[in-house]
């Protein structure tokens, strides 16, 4: 997987920049505040239709400007892609694939794979269970661009659902608990289908990352990564799971009713991570949750080339700055030329020779990029 041209238009704070990528690696240099993530994000946005700075379409379009579009040109074994991401700031994205509209927008993901890593992951480990949900929904929609669609309804459900409870929650109970009953229903359906995936993917990505941690850890401590779902879950069978959700809902009914929202589904999941048996959060040193967080990665990495059979791109945004020198050696060391990887910095002075040799050198200034001469 080969992204060869990048072309960004009033996006962020580029007015028209296209960039051709001649190298395995990529090292984006500048200051801060010029637009090197922006670049990465760029890429990002065509390979989940995400973005981790969970910005609105509308704070990506440049200022003045009603539109804001991404291109890409991608090449893979099975050929040569054309991508292209327009963003509205009033009104719907729309997505294009070799020149043609796609309407469902999960048939565009899957196109391009790419596993980002940047300074705020760390927040992954500090951070609450929601950004370890996102983090995990994110690399799903990867593996399996149904997902998109899948956590999509889910959601769709959910917002309805609190709606009624909010609108109901101060009125004596009467026909409204068949109402109830019809949101009860398709909320442990759409829920159910979330939480399975979300298991088997875990369950893939654990053993991985554990074995990642080993190795960059020298073996000293164990990473274990376990899916907590909010429904109890003692197998993974559709119907068992849809069963135990409803048991749930039903225990959780009057507070519920009280708190006008709905307390009981995979928004309230968590993935624990943990040290040694200690929560990886509460333990130890910074250093220890970048090696987790750098375990994790390479391991998303691993599981995502598994899956859809070639590397994905890495993307790098200021994350060896964070990296003492060994854990930035196990980073570049575990990439080689392995994936093609595009990385943000401030100086060059991370990077030994061998490196800089090999690799592709861009200037950004104030959303313009000049390639070393």
């Amino acid at each position: 997987m080969y992204l060869k041209t990048l072309n960004l238009r009033q996006f962020r704070n580029y007015q028209d920049q296209k960039v051709e990528f001649n190298a395995a690696k990529t090292i984006l240099v500048g200051n801060n505040a010029q637009g090197k993530s922006n670049l990465l994000e760029a890429v990002e946005l065509l390979a989940t239709l995400r973005s981790h700075r969970m910005t609105r379409d509308r704070d990506l379009v440049q200022e003045g400007e009603a539109i804001a579009q991404i291109n890409a040109t991608l090449e893979r074994q099975t050929g040569v892609s054309d991508l292209t991401l327009t963003l509205r700031r009033n009104g719907r994205r729309s997505v294009a694939l070799n020149g043609e509209s796609i309407r469902r927008q999960m048939d565009f993901l899957g196109v391009l794979n790419a596993v980002q890593f940047s300074s705020l992951d760390l927040e992954l480990v500090r951070g609450g269970p929601e950004g370890r949900r996102n983090w995990l929904d994110t690399l799903l929609i990867q593996l399996e661009p149904v997902y998109a669609h899948i956590l999509q309804q889910y959601n769709h459900v959910l917002r309805q659902r609190n709606a009624f409870l909010k609108k109901t929650q101060d009125s004596a109970p009467s026909n409204q608990d068949s109402e109830l009953a019809v949101w009860d229903a398709q909320l442990a359906t759409t829920g159910t289908r979330v939480i399975r995936r979300r298991d088997r993917a875990i369950q893939r990505l654990a053993p991985i990352a554990s074995a990642c941690h080993a190795s960059i850890s020298g073996s000293t401590e164990v990473l274990q990564i376990k899916y907590v779902p909010n429904i109890p879950l003692e197998d993974n069978h559709p119907e068992e799971v849809q069963q135990a959700f409803l048991a749930k809902i039903q225990q959780r009914a009057i507070a519920e009713m009280h708190q006008g929202t709905t307390l009981v589904g995979p928004h309230r999941d968590e993935v624990e991570l943990t040290i040694n048996q200690t929560p990886a959060r509460q333990y130890g040193s910074q250093g220890q949750q970048r090696t987790l967080v750098l375990a994790l990665k390479l391991a998303e990495l691993q599981l995502i080339e598994e899956v859809v059979k070639e590397p994905p791109l890495l993307l790098l945004d200021d994350v060896l700055a964070e990296l003492d020198l060994s854990r930035q050696n196990q980073l570049l060391d575990a990439i080689q030329d392995r994936f093609q990887t595009l990385i943000t910095t401030t100086h060059l002075g991370s990077f030994d020779s061998q490196w800089l040799k090999s690799s592709q050198i861009l200037f950004v200034k104030a959303g313009e990029i000049i390639p070393q001469v």
